[in-house]
């Protein structure tokens, strides 16, 4: 009995190695660079890590299939270097001996990345999935709603418009009264004043001068 259990098991861990291997179906490389991250604050990437790994690989499974079957011991890591990279790959927890699809694995990554980049301090560029595009971070949401900042472009612009209005009525104005007031001043200094039929201009009234209607008068009276 002892030996057919000791058995059973290595040929599962056989099994279990072969599923997890580089370039095996259905799994995934990750690279990670701790120390470009954080620098001086770079932690070191030991067992507890890895057992993280596999946690989030497992959270991120079951949440994008909303089954609660994934298990940690379902994520299996191998070839793991001091550069810290690795494959994993996950299996089926009803066989055990399968690999779920990489197009799963893949969707799953995709859709709690951020969340695994979290975990680990990390970003898209120092947590690398080779196998699995990078995800667009979620846009980022003005604290201001869209509307209304349209509605404020739009109520400056009107206002803007009023004053511009109210501007140029006023220098409108100014100008109409200046250009009245200079037709006035021209118009009285263009004016003829016509008294007793003779244009007054026409009169030189300068002192000594004798108007000749009055002197041919004296002429005619005053000879004797």
């Amino acid at each position: 009995m002892l030996r057919t259990l000791l058995l059973t098991l290595s040929v599962v861990a056989i099994a279990r190695a072969e599923l997890c291997k580089p370039d095996a179906q259905n799994a995934f490389k990750v690279r990670i660079s701790i120390k470009t991250a954080l620098g001086d604050n770079a932690y070191t990437w030991d067992a507890n890590e890895e057992y993280l790994f596999k946690a989030m690989v497992a959270f991120a499974m079951r949440r994008y299939s909303r089954k609660s079957t994934t298990q940690i011991s379902n994520v299996l890591l191998c070839n793991v270097t001091d550069r810290v990279s690795f494959w994993f790959v996950v299996t089926d927890s009803s066989k055990n001996v399968t690999t779920v699809p990489g197009s799963e694995v893949e969707a799953a990554i995709r859709m709690n990345r951020n969340r695994i980049n979290n975990a680990f301090l990390l970003s898209d560029k120092t947590l690398q999935f080779l196998k699995i595009t990078s995800t667009l971070s979620p846009p980022i949401e003005p604290s201001t709603p869209v509307w209304l900042i349209v509605f404020g472009v739009v109520l400056c612009l009107i206002v803007a418009g009023i004053v511009f209005l109210v501007v140029s009525g006023i220098q409108k104005h100014k100008k109409k009264n200046k250009e009245s007031t200079e037709r006035e001043n021209l118009e009285e200094k263009v004016e003829v004043t016509l008294e007793n039929g003779i244009p007054c201009e026409a009169l030189d009234l300068k002192p000594g001068h004798i108007n000749g209607v009055f002197a041919a008068d004296d002429e005619r009276f005053t000879s004797l």
